[in-house]
């Protein structure tokens, strides 16, 4: 959200977007191609968040979503989280938009029963199985991540809600149980955000959960807007709270390691968190994005311990020293030279923000340069999706956009929820230049308040969809239509015991002597969990493909010859699949 200081977060504002005016001309982008087919493919999915007229903060914050191949057939499964009535005495008969799903409310649960179609070609058909393995989540939920914590081969769930937080384990027979208590993982806070990563290098996923404000319905305050009107609060309204990261003993339980790691004195408002090697030592770091407050880059000392550098590193605030509304956050290598970089959303009149990494885990803002600035000046961003959509080596951007506070043309048309706005699309020209394709792509024709963004490949054709889920309304799916036309390799991983661990870094190298570096882990976005699986772009492959592989043991392991527009299982132990 925005800066206490409104006039200097203003006159910020301003300079950047003078200075995006000065950017260098646009080169010519590719041809996205999206469709929206959420009915279509069965994905019906419309989003509940209990408001009543009273603006409660936590109502217009929104939730996020997950993909994930929760039964190991082989396709994305997705996962919606769910809302409630909100104030007391309240019933649904006064929500002002009514709720699709009877009470009590649940998250939701779709399965996809991949098939082929009379065309030939493969089609994602997706079935609400949310009563038939009996799902009982019902808290107001905010985010969820994804890993298999006790390495059994299944993925598990970790639910932030507002509220006491969940861990859904999963029992490998279509169903989950709730092993919260037995884990001893519950976060009776805010939660936000939230990430598995093996911080400590001991084959075991551990935890770490980005806490928000102390926002309750006994707290809340009655805010106005800059005309005078009621509005909903800022977050500066309230007490940010303490991060959360919980060690994983191996015998399922985890412990609070919070303290002992050094991450409980530092803190702000937390909205997203994603982990990579930033300073390419082999140790998994913590990136959080905090809302209104400096960032965090906590760098992994290798002893169980963690250090902020975030100022330091120069990616806590923008280059002019102002902290920022900063709630989606991911990393990847964006300029292509095999280190991960950073880039974040912010509110309307910050504009998003990129930070390029050196390789040493410095990094320097080039928003401006990047062509992202003026494009995204006057929006509030949300989830974000760093992704190839057309499959040439360069990764794109995806931002789901939704205002935080009353948007005022709206709210004079007697729009009932007058923050919605559109969502954009960028295709990366390389070397960390970007370009605006969102009317290109021709999907993306809706206004809505757009919180939570994974992307995936749904039919397993080789291309990356997107997935979007809406506060107060319903989730979208813009199937992608071109990506495919181009070569493609999918990597799945495994390294025993675990069943798709984060952190493997991936060196490709094409037959032409392009080089790509990936990265596998289902964080970043805003409270979402996207793809486990690698899928890289060969743009026009000649030859065969060869893979350098870093596992997070340290492990190195070289391949060639691997065949384009597969999908392939690697293994640390043993050959591919």
């Amino acid at each position: 959200m925005a800066s206490k200081d409104r006039q200097t977060r203003v006159l910020s504002a301003l300079v950047a977007l003078v200075a995006a005016t000065l950017e260098a001309p646009p080169v010519e982008a590719g041809e996205p191609r999206f469709t929206e087919v959420s009915a279509e493919i069965g994905l019906d999915f419309v989003h509940f968040n209990g408001m009543s007229g009273e603006l409660y903060f936590v109502e217009m914050m929104g939730q996020g979503l997950a993909v994930l191949d929760y039964d190991n057939d082989g396709d994305l499964d997705v996962y919606f989280l769910q809302g409630h009535m909100l104030g007391a005495g309240k019933t649904v008969e006064d929500a002002i938009i009514q709720p699709k799903y009877p009470e009590p409310f649940t998250d939701r649960l779709y399965r996809n029963d991949l098939a082929t179609g009379p065309d030939g070609k493969l089609e994602a058909r997706f079935v609400d199985v949310t009563e038939q393995i009996g799902l009982a989540a019902h808290g107001y939920g905010i985010g969820v991540a994804s890993g298999d914590y006790d390495n059994d081969g299944f993925a598990d769930l970790y639910l932030n809600n507002w509220g006491s937080n969940q861990m859904l384990r999963n029992n490998g027979d279509g169903t989950f149980s709730d092993t919260t208590t037995e884990t001893g993982t519950d976060d009776p806070r805010y939660s936000a955000s939230s990430a598995f990563l093996d911080f400590d290098r001991d084959g075991k996923l551990d935890l770490f959960v980005a806490n928000y404000v102390n926002w309750t319905l006994a707290n809340r305050k009655a805010c106005t807007g800059m005309g005078g009107a009621r509005d909903y609060c800022a977050p500066w309204a309230f007490e940010p709270v303490p991060d959360s990261l919980f060690r994983n003993r191996g015998d399922g339980r985890f412990e609070n390691s919070t303290r002992a790691a050094g991450v409980e004195g530092e803190y702000g408002a937390g909205l997203g968190v994603v982990t990579a090697d930033f300073n390419d030592d082999g140790w998994p770091d913590i990136y959080v994005a905090n809302d209104a407050s400096p960032n965090q880059l906590w760098m992994n000392q290798r002893d169980g311990t963690f250090f902020n550098d975030g100022l330091l590193a120069g990616c806590a605030v923008n280059d002019m020293g102002m902290p920022e509304g900063s709630m989606g956050v991911v990393a990847g290598d964006i300029n292509g030279d095999g280190s991960y970089d950073l880039f974040m959303s912010h509110i309307v009149e910050e504009t998003n923000t990129l930070y390029l990494n050196d390789g040493s885990g410095m990094f320097r803002e080039t928003t401006r340069d990047s062509g992202l600035a003026l494009p995204s000046f006057k929006y509030t961003g949300f989830g974000t999706a760093l992704f190839d959509f057309d499959n040439d080596g360069w990764l794109d951007l995806f931002i789901a956009n939704g205002a935080v506070h009353e948007i005022e043309h709206l709210a004079r048309d007697g729009d009932i929820f007058p923050i919605h706005q559109p969502d954009t699309l960028y295709h990366a020209l390389g070397q960390g230049r970007f370009v605006e394709v969102t009317q290109e792509a021709g999907a993306f024709v809706f206004s809505e308040v757009g919180r939570g963004v994974v992307f995936g490949d749904l039919e397993n054709d080789g291309d990356s969809d997107l997935l979007v889920a809406n506060n107060g309304g319903p989730a979208r799916v813009f199937r992608n239509e071109a990506g495919n036309r181009a070569d493609w390799l999918g990597l799945r991983f495994v390294s025993p015991p675990q069943h798709q661990p984060p952190g493997v870094k991936v060196e490709a190298v094409r037959s032409d002597g392009f080089k790509i570096w990936r990265r596998s882990g289902t964080d970043g976005s805003y409270a979402s969990a996207g793809e486990p699986r690698v899928l890289l772009g060969l743009e026009e492959a000649d030859g065969p493909v060869r893979l350098r592989l870093r596992w997070p043991s340290g492990r190195i392991q070289d391949f060639s010859g691997l065949p384009a527009n597969h999908y392939i299982t690697m293994m640390e132990e043993g050959d591919q699949q």
